[in-house]
């Protein structure tokens, strides 16, 4: 259409932009090329080098993205009467390269090289700190980043709260005004479900979980689930990381992360498959947006809805171990032998509070996210100092889960986020959890035999569901627009709330 329509002047300047869009889009590969081996293969010394090289790199793209070129081409093709002879693909190219080009050019590039060293290093004293118990060695990165965050929120701009400027990198459109009353529903039915559970004489027992777990073994039974569940091993691989991540390069080179604990094989089992889910949205893909803006998750939210989904309502679920759980004794003999499916799966949704977010379960996993919130919206809104993160986390874990962390390795250093900025990235994990049960609600309407077709192994089903239905858009939508798409509705809680109600009152006889 637009080789045929458009003004020979328009379609140079579509041209010129689309080539400025795939170099973009290499350095943006290369980069996390970059990033990738600097957390999984890049040896210790040589990493504090290594993150000023990134921070050149990382700059130079930056550079790109808001260059005179790319202001100038925007100006012309974003302008209404050339905007609206533009295919659905282009506009939404446009959409988000005139975003992202807005609120970037806002920030200073010698700031942003800054903010990317700062953030590589934090990275290694995070590390370090969470290793050696030390959160001062991690303090003074953690303040820079923090006051480099509440500067952005200034640039930016945001109508209540600082913090929704920093919400909108991850979730675009969501603010606090919005997440404060979903969160709120659900905290209060979580926690009332978590009481009547705490009461129950029906408990399944973990005991089975209290041993060790051959690593070696681990990876196998890995590397054997994840092609079946959906994950294309010719288009990705599996590696080992202190805290389990997935990075794109592009469709067809998607890498997982995960962590073997030798006395928690829950840990690894999980964490792969949450991390498989991030990977399989980025594979399905459509291959026309490759190279553009628009070749990646509709949001952070919606990106996380995919781990969860495939975590816990797939992997977690009685028909998923009804199909491996025969295998996984085959590698766990002595551990598993004896154990029946039903016990084990009763013990892979045991409901119990934990110090470490990446191994709670489903209801209490909600809790560890509303800690983090609302201790980011207190830091960014400068209610709290740094220096004083501990003492709140403690204090919050106690008041939540009725729990109290005894070092700060197991409390406020345990989770990545923050040593690479994440502010605001944490509400994602619950919003996810919510997109994911409003997702559920809708492909077990449209696929009737959902639950058999994972107990069959076919997830072939399932996965082609989710294409067509989420992944394929890549960025095409906006978060709100994608799941009105799919379910009919805007997000709610609800749904979670009731799946939650319903599948542990059945495991506790509630």
């Amino acid at each position: 259409m637009e080789s045929q329509t458009l003004d020979p002047k328009i379609q140079l300047a579509l041209e010129q932009y689309k080539a400025l869009e795939e170099k973009i889009a290499h350095f943006v590969m290369i980069g996390g090329l970059l990033e990738w081996d600097q957390k999984v293969t890049a040896p210790k010394k040589g990493r504090a080098i290594f993150a000023k090289a990134i921070g050149t790199f990382r700059t130079e793209e930056f550079k790109l993205s808001i260059s005179e070129e790319m202001g100038e081409l925007l100006h012309i093709l974003s302008a209404e009467d050339v905007y609206e002879q533009l295919d659905e693909i282009t506009q939404a190219q446009i959409r988000e390269r005139s975003e992202e080009y807005n609120r970037s050019k806002k920030i200073p590039a010698e700031m942003y090289r800054d903010y990317v060293v700062l953030t590589a290093k934090a990275n290694d004293a995070w590390e370090e700190a969470r290793e050696t118990n030390q959160f001062g060695v991690f303090q003074p990165y953690l303040e820079k980043i923090v006051d480099y965050n509440r500067k952005v929120a200034e640039i930016y701009g945001y109508e209540q709260h600082p913090y929704d400027a920093l919400l909108h990198q991850y979730e675009p459109g969501l603010s606090v005004a919005v997440l404060d009353p979903l969160f709120a529903k659900l905290r209060e039915t979580s926690v009332a479900l978590l009481e009547k559970i705490k009461k129950s004489g029906n408990k399944p027992s973990t005991e089975i979980f209290e041993q060790d777990y051959d690593v070696e073994q681990q990876k196998k039974f890995n590397t054997y689930f994840l092609p079946i569940i959906g994950f294309d091993m010719q288009a990705g691989r599996l590696d080992e990381t202190v805290h389990p991540f997935a990075q794109t390069m592009n469709t067809g080179d998607v890498r997982l992360t995960t962590r073997y604990v030798e006395n928690n094989v829950r840990s690894a089992v999980f964490g792969t498959i949450h991390e498989a889910g991030h990977g399989i949205y980025e594979q399905n893909i459509d291959p026309r947006l490759e190279g553009t803006a628009l070749s990646t998750g509709v949001s952070f939210g919606i990106h996380e809805s995919q781990s969860r989904f495939l975590e816990n309502m797939v992997g977690r679920s009685e028909q998923f171990w009804t199909l491996f759980y025969p295998k996984i004794q085959e590698y766990f003999p002595q551990q598993l032998g004896h154990v029946s499916q039903q016990d084990f799966y009763r013990a892979v949704n045991t409901v119990q509070p934990t110090m470490i977010r990446v191994e709670a379960d489903e209801l209490t996993y909600n809790l560890h996210i509303m800690i983090r919130y609302e201790i980011e919206k207190a830091v960014i809104g400068g209610e709290i100092e740094v220096k004083d993160l501990p003492a709140v986390w403690n204090q919050k874990m106690h008041e939540y889960l009725g729990i109290t962390p005894a070092t700060d390795t197991e409390g406020v250093l345990q989770d990545v986020h923050w040593s690479f900025g994440g502010f605001g990235y944490f509400p994602s994990y619950s919003l996810g959890n919510l997109y994911a049960a409003q997702l559920l609600n809708t492909i077990v309407r449209e696929l009737p035999d959902f639950y058999s077709n994972i107990e069959a192994g076919n997830f072939a089903a399932i996965q082609a569901w989710l294409k067509e239905n989420v992944h394929q858009y890549g960025k095409l939508y906006t978060p709100e627009q994608l799941i009105r798409k799919v379910t009919g509705e805007d997000l709610k809680a609800d749904y979670l709330v009731h799946y939650l109600e319903e599948k542990y009152s059945r495991i506790y006889s509630l």
